[in-house]
């Protein structure tokens, strides 16, 4: 089981900039990838960018792109969600995950609150 504890979010005016760091634990040795995923209230989960470890790294959300930034500090292992021209849209919770095979995403941190006000 892999734990992960998120930190970074809060309340930003929109255009401004946030990162949320996300700091993994326990059994890792079978870790294949980490992201973030985000929840708007009444909307369902999606995967908003997305590393493997130790190779490449995307950003699945279009209007994430070109704003948004993820990276992995593998000596801490901790991955990081650099947030640029942060719109209101973009307010969400946002959960860091670790996807590892053949279970897939299975596990979360407690998720992130992230408000960006107009």
């Amino acid at each position: 089981q892999v734990q992960l504890v998120e930190s970074g979010g809060g309340l930003v005016q929109a255009g401004g900039s946030l990162r949320l760091s996300c700091a993994a634990s326990g059994n890792i040795i079978g870790l294949y990838a980490m992201g973030w995923h985000r929840q708007a209230p009444g909307k369902q989960r999606e995967l908003v960018a997305s590393i493997i470890i130790g190779g490449d790294t995307t950003i699945h959300l279009n209007s994430a792109k070109g704003r948004f930034t993820i990276s992995r500090d593998n000596a801490k292992n901790t991955v990081y969600l650099q947030m640029n021209a942060l719109k209101s849209e973009d307010t969400a919770v946002y959960y860091c995950s670790a996807f590892v095979p053949p279970t897939g995403w299975g596990s979360w941190g407690q998720g992130t609150q992230v408000t960006v006000s107009s």
